[in-house]
């Protein structure tokens, strides 16, 4: 339970018998269409004729109850209308909480409908018949998609001062919505942003139901609101939970008193599969959160659709005529010249979203911002246009060339300040978020890269009269390389342990389209003359986590049986580590990517349904994990449920971590001077009994990796068998060597990732 004590009130507590624990509640921060369609083009594996009729991944043919641990539903979207889904599971015990805007029966507009056709009956309006046979008509076409929605007093503010709206489990920030419609949406065709991104948007698992649990609010997310929802969506009958939140990756808790741990431990514990996002701190290593073994930790990729806003820049001399993939189709006629006399054009890729009523042609002046430095600032608060630096006089009618190196105040509030003095257009120039389409409403506004910024820069500085534009936002589909790594995702190695890979997974989590919340209190100003858009894009962890939990819950619905760690081994063994041009993944910046960014790599939604061969893991071994992780007996309880005949092992110790049957490996402090045996356990859940399965190894040349038995031989279905690795090195070898195993029988293939790092490191 949640209280609000003194210290001295919370140690007594402690001191009474029964209690287990007592710790300070945290609050966690979230981690804020075609999608669906890119990953079906990236893989190339067949659906096994013997799955069943409904194994299309994006199919209605699935049952499962999708939890989102989020900031609450806007219920009268689209992508949660009932939709030929039938009665609700009679294993469901989960309730509508009634609140502000918020009646019981918001989850249940079948149940309204019948009311209102008893009540026709009464009246006698029209004849009978007729009303029964609409009453049958619509009890065989309706269903309930969402079926269960509960909120927390979560604020952190004074019960006096907690908002009306929180009080419910509505959704007035729209990012528990936008969650939601990404996991288990209905297909809504025509779905775009202003016009933006147009297509169909659709959810992993369309067919599933979804299930409320409103735990956050414009303050944050509260631990025992956290784990209270944990707590009932355990008892409601969840199958699958998605939480697109955590903690800083700055301050990370220990297990023990990690809310999203604990709420997780007890979840799997009864089957249930947890997704969490990885979080948004990075591209610095070591900043992955939710990274407990029993936990789905997602990181997010870039698709094939960018949100490009160009910069067209005119002159009187020759300059080279670029051509981005956004604005080819633009300036499809255009030539380069010699003749110095001709006006030519010079393109930049941009990315933002943005209704720009420039006109496309160069004609207004542009200025760099330290250009228009008053003379009491400094040259770098102008140049990154802060508050209060520039020269109003200088900026008026023009579009301003403007750094972000200076992150003290947001892209927004540098828009802000060029808008109040006069300026026309804002060009940022934002090597790292250069690849995220922020939106700036009408304001002409858009992001580019340092290259592209050093070339501006050099046409102002060459250029009597610079000239330019900033052009609309346009879609561009089809781009490559795509996935990449989003730069803000977080990066492994776990620092909480190096011998467990995280994070897990990698998913579709920059410019996302999905449902947004109806509440007018939400920061988006819709363009002039147009109405609200049900419809909104958002990128983060926040955005990739909800496409595995949609994923998993198809996986469920296909395997009824199968346990959140065979449906984790699922999903990694069978991901991908090559682009849409068939070369390794690489970081949005050009970089080559590595397990610590990605995982086992970009999730591939039609081979989660047959791997093969997955790796189980029961409770018993995620305890022992926790003996080797370094926690006593009386802390394991902390977590956990502990039966009273478990104790750890005399040996145990952090290296003995390696050997928990996970679909990757780690080993940290290896020197090469020893050799480093790991065992696996892989239980054959293909479509024959009788299977042989050879091993291959991917691994750089300093590390020796060998793989003992090479054949597995499978006699029928479920039946488990194990092998070892042997790692060693002839010289001593330096930092992280990553490589993979991989395990097929013609038919399956079954890669496990791994990664080794040096005693110096």
């Amino acid at each position: 339970f949640a209280a609000r004590l003194s210290q001295q009130e919370a140690d007594n507590i402690a001191r009474k018998i029964g209690v287990v624990s007592v710790f300070v509640d945290p609050i966690y921060k979230l981690h804020t269409t075609r999608s669906w369609d890119f990953l079906q083009y990236q893989t190339d594996v067949v659906i096994d004729s013997n799955l069943s009729s409904n194994s299309d991944p994006l199919s209605h043919g699935t049952d499962t109850v999708i939890g989102i641990i989020d900031t609450g539903i806007w219920p009268e979207s689209e992508s949660f209308k009932d939709k030929e889904i039938g009665p609700i599971p009679s294993r469901w015990k989960g309730v509508c909480m009634e609140g502000h805007d918020f009646s019981a029966t918001t989850c249940n507009r079948f149940h309204f409908s019948s009311l209102y056709v008893y009540f026709i009956l009464d009246m006698k309006l029209i004849d009978i018949p007729r009303i029964i046979r609409l009453f049958i008509l619509t009890e065989s076409r309706c269903g309930r998609k969402l079926i269960g929605a509960r909120y927390y007093n979560s604020s952190v503010s004074s019960k006096a001062t907690i908002k009306i709206h929180e009080q419910s489990p509505r959704d007035t920030l729209g990012h528990g919505t936008h969650t939601a419609s990404t996991a288990a949406g209905n297909s809504i065709a025509g779905a775009s942003y202003y016009g933006l991104a147009t297509g169909t948007a659709k959810g992993g698992s369309p067919g599933s139901r979804i299930a409320i649990y409103k735990v956050c609010t414009s303050d944050g997310c509260r631990g025992s609101a956290i784990l209270a929802a944990f707590d009932d969506a355990i008892a409601d009958g969840v199958e699958i939970l998605s939480l697109s939140l955590g903690a800083s990756a700055f301050m990370k808790p220990d297990f023990s008193s990690d809310p999203v741990a604990i709420g997780s431990f007890h979840a799997v514990d009864k089957g249930i599969t947890v997704v969490c996002s990885a979080g948004n701190d990075g591209p610095t290593s070591g900043t992955v959160v939710n990274a407990a073994p029993w936990i789905l930790t997602v990181a997010a990729t870039t698709i094939d659709r960018d949100l490009e806003s160009d910069v067209v820049l005119g002159g009187n001399k020759v300059v080279k005529v670029m051509f981005s993939i956004s604005s080819h189709h633009i300036w499809k006629g255009s030539e380069p010249t010699q003749n110095p006399n001709i006006y030519v054009l010079f393109v930049l890729q941009g990315e933002a979203i943005n209704f720009s009523n420039l006109q496309k042609s160069p004609i207004y002046p542009l200025i760099y911002a330290e250009s228009a430095k008053k003379s009491s600032s400094s040259k770098d608060d102008s140049r990154n246009c802060n508050p209060s630096s520039m020269d109003g006089a200088k900026i008026k009618g023009k579009i301003v060339l403007c750094e972000h190196s200076d992150d003290s105040y947001s892209k927004t509030e540098k828009m802000k300040e060029v808008k109040k003095l006069g300026g026309i257009g804002l060009v940022l120039i934002d090597e790292l978020e250069k690849a995220i389409a922020f939106p700036f409403g009408d304001f002409p506004m858009t992001v580019i890269s340092s290259k592209e910024g050093a070339e501006i820069l050099s046409y102002i500085n060459s250029t009597r009269k610079p000239v330019a534009t900033i052009l609309p936002t346009v879609s561009v589909t089809e781009y490559k390389p795509a996935p990449t790594v989003a730069y803000f995702s977080s990066r492994g190695p776990s620092l909480q342990t190096r011998n467990l890979l995280k994070p897990d997974i990698a998913a579709p989590g920059v410019n996302i389209l999905a449902a947004w919340t109806g509440a007018n209190s939400t920061s988006e100003t819709p363009p002039t003359g147009q109405k609200p858009s049900q419809f909104n894009l958002l990128s983060g962890t926040s955005m990739s986590c909800p496409h595995v939990s949609g994923i998993a819950a198809f996986i469920k619905s296909n395997n009824p049986n199968w346990t959140p760690a065979a449906i984790k081994s699922a999903i990694m063994t069978t991901a991908t580590e090559a682009n849409n041009e068939k070369t390794p993944l690489t970081t949005d910046a050009g970089l080559m990517a590595t397990p610590y960014d990605y995982g086992a790599g970009e999730i591939n939604p039609t081979g989660t349904l047959q791997p093969g061969l997955i790796y189980e893991i029961n409770t018993n071994e995620y305890l022992q994990f926790l003996c080797n992780y370094g926690y006593k007996l009386s802390t394991i309880k902390l977590i956990s449920n502990t039966s009273t005949e478990f104790d750890c092992p005399k040996e145990s110790n952090t290296d003995l971590i390696s050997e928990l049957n996970y679909p990757s490996i780690a080993i940290s402090k290896f020197d090469g001077k020893n050799i480093k045996n790991i065992t696996r356990t892989v239980t054959n859940v293909g479509a024959d009994d009788e299977t042989i399965y050879t091993a291959s190894v991917k691994s750089l040349k300093e590390l020796e990796v060998k793989v003992v038995p090479q054949t597995l031989q499978f006699t029928k279905r479920n039946k488990k068998l194990s092998y070892q690795v042997i790692f060693s090195s002839s010289s001593a070898i330096a930092g992280d060597l990553f490589g993979s195993i991989t395990w097929s029988n013609g038919m399956y293939k079954v890669k496990s990732p791994f990664v080794v790092t040096s005693e110096g490191k």
